[in-house]
């Protein structure tokens, strides 16, 4: 195993995101963290990907079924079509997802998901499998409950996945408040984080 692609900071250019079975039927179910809070993180994930033009790729799970369709935020923002799974558990099974994944050339992955021990977990560990580096993004997915939320993520960084948050990965790969998209990512923090918005807000000079 090439240890450097752990060390390897992700970049515009080395990136994807794929945003898994974000489904209105299990949205509602999720109760490990705050709903209101876990839409603000998905959307605040999902303009980041927009704002530094990182390839999308877009999945649900039998979408005309209990799951139902995929929230309309996500496809809205990236500006993409769903690859609409008719019997795959692990969106890592789907040859469809799959060569999506590989077309963009990209051996870094952000992955959000719900539920987080299915839908994010099985991929994420199957992509690690196969030489990718994962990100799983834990607060832009959800579960039934904190104690499941916990067993999936042991289990992640036991296979060698990366559990992170929304922030940290916009803040890993912007890496300079210089660089050209640093403003709008800053934008993107203030509009989705209560709290950076109000530190936006006061330099904007619009206070508190």
């Amino acid at each position: 195993m090439d240890d450097n692609r752990f060390a390897e900071r992700l970049t515009p250019d080395n990136a994807v995101i794929a945003m898994l079975d974000h489904q209105t039927g299990l949205l509602v179910n999720c109760r490990d963290q705050d709903s209101t809070v876990m839409k603000a993180n998905i959307l605040g994930l999902c303009k980041m990907a927009k704002v530094l033009n990182l390839p999308a790729v877009v999945t649900a799970s039998v979408p005309e079924g209990p799951n139902g369709p995929v929230m309309p935020e996500i496809t809205e923002i990236l500006a993409v079509d769903v690859i609409e799974r008719q019997g795959e558990i692990n969106a890592w099974d789907s040859a469809e997802f799959l060569e999506a994944i590989k077309k963009t050339g990209r051996k870094k992955i952000i992955m959000a998901g719900i539920v987080t021990e299915v839908c994010l977990m099985f991929p994420a560990i199957s992509a690690v499998a196969e030489g990718y580096d994962v990100y799983a993004v834990i607060d832009a997915s959800g579960t039934w409950n904190k104690t499941v939320q916990d067993a999936a993520m042991h289990r992640m960084t036991q296979a060698g996945v990366k559990v992170s948050t929304w922030v940290s990965v916009l803040a890993e790969i912007m890496n300079d408040w210089r660089s050209p998209k640093g403003n709008e990512l800053g934008q993107v923090l203030g509009g989705h984080l209560t709290s950076y918005g109000w530190v936006m807000n006061s330099f904007l000079g619009k206070g508190a």
